[in-house]
């Protein structure tokens, strides 16, 4: 793997009304916002830290507006900053019960097929994995105290979405939908970029990090009833229009 220099973070503002897309070492981080305050949608990897606060203060914000983290599922690079967040500004970290012991030890992921090979077979991925590595991918702490998100429903936080359950990735993967913005954040359910092979376009995530590859597909079909959204994946860019579409793309491209 090659030796890369500690990678910077870009904050894309307004990808979607009131959310806000800040990407990091190949891992996308959300910020939501309302009236009430911040929802952070997935905490990205330790170094992201400095760059979530510069991300705050650019869309106006303090520190003390966040409200929750939701982690749509507790693989280590959607948990980096987790327990350092709550412990500075309080706010509640949810995540599916399903995951919730994968969150105090986000290393112990069922995945199908062996990691060890996909750097030799998708040097294209190298930079991806690199860039992760350089962000800390590998020290990332646990965190215990979390409440349960639940698999369906309106959560109460800022923003209010929608939980549409998507397990397949992990068994409890949660994707949230803003229907009246026109936007869901799926997580690792549908990326844009699968960070183990470096392919691009609407995909499920290699099963390198996949747990049940037949669930994640079939869990896809819960993202195309949703029709028409800007689809805000946890690798990759935006994806926007029917989601029946992506869902079709992401079968044919099937999982590596």
């Amino acid at each position: 793997m090659p030796r890369v220099r500690r990678p910077r973070a870009t904050l894309h503002r307004s990808v979607a009304p009131g959310i806000h897309r800040l990407e990091h070492a190949y891992t996308n981080s959300y910020l939501v916002e309302d009236g009430t305050g911040l929802t952070l949608v997935d905490a990205g990897l330790p170094a992201t830290h400095g760059y979530l606060l510069q991300a705050i203060a650019a869309i106006g914000r303090e520190p003390e507006d966040l409200v929750a983290l939701v982690i749509t599922h507790a693989h280590f690079d959607h948990l980096g900053v987790a327990a350092r967040l709550r412990a500075a500004t309080g706010c509640q970290v949810l995540v599916h019960d399903e995951d919730a012991e994968l969150a105090e030890h986000p290393y112990r992921y069922l995945h199908e097929r062996p990691r060890t090979s996909y750097p030799l077979r998708y040097p294209a991925a190298l930079p991806a994995l690199a860039s992760m590595t350089a962000a800390g991918a590998l020290w990332v702490r646990g965190t215990s105290r979390t409440e349960p998100l639940p698999g369906s429903g309106t959560v109460d936080v800022p923003g209010s979405p929608t939980v549409v359950f998507t397990p397949g990735h992990t068994f409890g993967h949660c994707s949230l939908d803003f229907p009246d913005r026109g936007a869901v954040i799926g997580g690792d359910a549908l990326v844009n970029l699968d960070p183990y092979t470096g392919e691009t376009g609407p995909r499920v995530v290699a099963g390198a990090a996949t747990a049940n590859a037949r669930l994640a597909l079939e869990s896809l079909d819960a993202l195309a009833a949703l029709g028409t959204r800007t689809l805000l994946p946890g690798h990759g860019r935006p994806w926007r229009g029917d989601l029946r579409e992506a869902v079709q793309a992401a079968h044919r491209a099937g999982v590596a």
